[in-house]
């Protein structure tokens, strides 16, 4: 089972050089360590590399897979451990608007956010069907994290705003990540680029939200 990271300063947009290395090996090295060490690599567009992590910070690798399962736990881990800092900061910027609008708004700023993320995009260019795996499993770490993520939010507009879904909120975010999956993670894998306006009326629709044609 993956750690839940203790306090790892996530960084927006995995910006480089926002994690520099630090001075001399750490006496002893934490989850959070790795997670630091991992995302240095994902900002710099490299393939996360186990084995590099473990010697920087004087672990062995069975520690690593110890702690987080996978090299795939350790990226999941990463992504979700990012990503929800980039969803909040997204729900905040929505709090002008309730209901079915705030979840709407919510996700799709998330979605523009990350899509034009390049280190994001150059590690499912790099990765490919792995990261496609590892953002898409439901035995993962980032699938039933994002769904969990998406449900909160719901259960939000619900208690706070007198939203009535269309679905039980589980079910609704769990459909609503599905969406996300098939228009951003898929195109991108094949070399297409994920229409997000598209994905933005999809995701309405679930929603209950009427649009007018385009």
């Amino acid at each position: 089972m993956s750690p839940v990271p203790r306090s790892t300063p996530p960084v927006e947009g995995w910006q480089a050089g926002a994690n520099p290395a630090g001075r001399g090996r750490p006496a002893a090295a934490q989850p959070d360590d790795v997670l630091v060490a991992a995302r240095r690599q994902f900002t710099a567009e490299q393939r996360i590399d186990v084995q590099a992590i473990a010697a920087e910070l004087g672990l062995g690798r069975a520690t690593i897979y110890r702690w987080f399962g996978s090299r795939e736990g350790l990226i999941g881990t990463l992504l979700l451990t990012d990503c929800t800092v980039l969803f909040r900061r997204a729900e905040q910027r929505a709090d002008d608007v309730t209901g079915a609008h705030r979840v709407l708004k919510t996700i799709d700023g998330f979605n523009r956010k990350l899509m034009t993320n390049n280190a994001f995009r150059a590690y499912i260019e790099l990765e490919q069907r792995a990261a496609l795996q590892v953002l898409t499993s439901a035995a993962g770490t980032f699938q039933p994290g994002a769904v969990a993520l998406v449900t909160a939010l719901i259960e939000r507009a619900i208690n706070e705003d007198g939203y009535q879904p269309p679905l039980e909120p589980a079910t609704l975010a769990y459909a609503l990540a599905r969406l996300n999956e098939a228009f951003l993670y898929n195109d991108a894998v094949i070399g297409l680029s994920g229409d997000l306006d598209v994905l933005h009326d999809v995701l309405a629709a679930l929603l209950g939200i009427p649009q007018s044609p385009r």
